[in-house]
């Protein structure tokens, strides 16, 4: 919403009509003490002020908004423009300086600016509030989608049933094998293991252990990580890469809890929670001979699919913003967004390599990025040349029993991004009012706030 504070009834007039055409709600005051009160409500996003005016300058106005609502970006208009003021105003935290007489198209390119940078300080307030509410190594999203994922995590964290993770490769599996850890509440360790990674002599070793002569240059015991995971979760990633031998000893230990150390004789018995992954189809991998069947039942008790980045697009923007924020940091940078041609072209691409690319994608832009802004070109060509096709209608995918006010709220977020955040046209397309749009987003502020 816009305030637009003028002494002169006439102006405030003007100003209301030019931008009441671009659907943007409007808000008046007379004077720089009623447009603190309003500002105080919470509702605006940017302010359009003459600069003098009896009693409270546009200055003092400036400076009193920088403490009341430091989000809201500031525009003063006079009819003194002088170099002197447009750089005092500047150097006061003004958004942008206009002079009078008023160019239509001059201001409202300039309110335009100012609402999305607006929008892009609320975005960063509602990701810190969202990351901070989020158990520790949670997933980040709100689609839908993840929200089912991360309900059904919940319930079965706690227990000592087997967990088989499943998803195509750089979804998060490894990060929710953590959480599942942590929110389980074991006094043991979480000891990761990649089955695919190493040779069978060396993967049962590490698994298992060894006794001093079991083989050459074993001049003393090791423990396993079987030993390491005791009381704890032990995470076997890419499990459908294990071979066959080894198998039949991790069944063992699903089973009965039983395992020796290789070249030892001594029985050892561990209570230890399993937590396994593949970005295979298990059941395609039994049906290949790569997954012993009675192994896969063990595995399976509870089967959690993480789902591929395209299938959960309402979390691309989120994650985008978070993954910047973070890598900017590390680097001693402070990016507060990106923009929407940038935002676009993420929301466009497929994917293929889910959420690591898109981190990958994000540190890269975090480096090279000349503004606090990231932009288009800031990002991988792979990503920039996912130009949209003028034919191709971006689609949503809705789960049946997804509540009506998150299909409400995606359908509109995602129709302000196809119409570059023009909520008129939005409006149009939609068949409601643009005030409606604002309305729904002042009240998805307050329901995050």
């Amino acid at each position: 919403m816009i305030l637009i504070i003028d002494d002169e009834e006439s102006n405030r007039l003007a100003l209301e009509r030019i931008f009441a055409r671009e659907g943007w709600p409007v808000r008046t005051a007379a004077d720089g003490r009623q447009g603190l009160e309003i500002l105080r409500e919470g509702e605006i996003g940017v302010v359009v002020s003459d600069l003098k005016m009896p009693g409270m300058g546009g200055l003092e106005l400036l400076r009193a908004t920088r403490q009341v609502a430091p989000q809201v970006q500031v525009i003063l208009v006079t009819a003194y423009g002088t170099v002197e003021n447009a750089v005092e105003a500047m150097k006061e935290g003004a958004y942008d300086f206009v002079t009078k007489p008023l160019r239509r198209t001059e201001v409202i390119a300039s309110v335009r600016k100012a609402l999305e940078k607006n929008e892009l300080l609320r975005e960063n307030t509602r990701l810190r509030q969202q990351i901070a509410q989020a158990s520790p190594g949670e997933l980040i999203g709100q689609s839908g989608e993840l929200h089912a994922l991360m309900e059904e995590a919940r319930q079965v964290a706690p227990s000592m049933a087997s967990v088989l993770l499943t998803g195509e490769s750089g979804t998060g599996k490894g990060l929710l094998a953590r959480w599942l850890h942590t929110m389980s509440g074991r006094s043991g360790r979480l000891v990761t293991v990649n089955c695919g990674a190493l040779p069978e002599a060396l993967l049962e070793s590490e698994l298992f252990g060894y006794e001093a002569g079991a083989f050459t240059g074993a001049h003393g015991r090791k423990e396993g990580r079987f030993d390491l995971a005791s009381g704890g979760t032990i995470f076997l990633d890419e499990v459908t890469e294990m071979p066959l031998p080894l198998q039949v000893k991790l069944l063992r230990v699903l089973q009965d809890g039983e395992y020796e150390r290789l070249g030892g004789t001594r029985t050892i018995r561990t209570e230890v929670r399993v937590v396994a992954a593949t970005n295979r189809d298990p059941e395609q991998a039994v049906a290949e001979g790569r997954l012993r069947s009675d192994l896969y039942y063990r595995l399976n008790v509870i089967r959690l699919h993480v789902p591929a980045l395209r299938e959960r697009r309402a979390d691309i923007a989120l994650l985008a913003r978070h993954f910047a924020s973070t890598h900017a940091a590390r680097n001693g940078r402070v990016l507060r967004g990106l923009e929407p041609d940038a935002l676009a072209a993420l929301e466009r691409h497929t994917w293929p390599g889910n959420v690591r690319e898109l981190e990958n994608a994000m540190e890269r832009a975090a480096v090279l990025a000349r503004e606090d802004i990231v932009r288009l070109g800031d990002l991988p060509p792979a990503i920039r040349a996912a130009t949209p096709n003028p034919n191709d209608v971006p689609r949503l995918v809705f789960t049946p029993g997804t509540p009506l006010r998150d299909v409400e709220r995606r359908m509109i977020e995602a129709t302000l991004r196809q119409c570059n955040g023009d909520r008129a046209l939005a409006s149009h397309l939609l068949g409601i009012t643009a005030r409606t749009i604002y309305r729904r987003e002042a009240e998805w502020r307050e329901g995050e706030e």
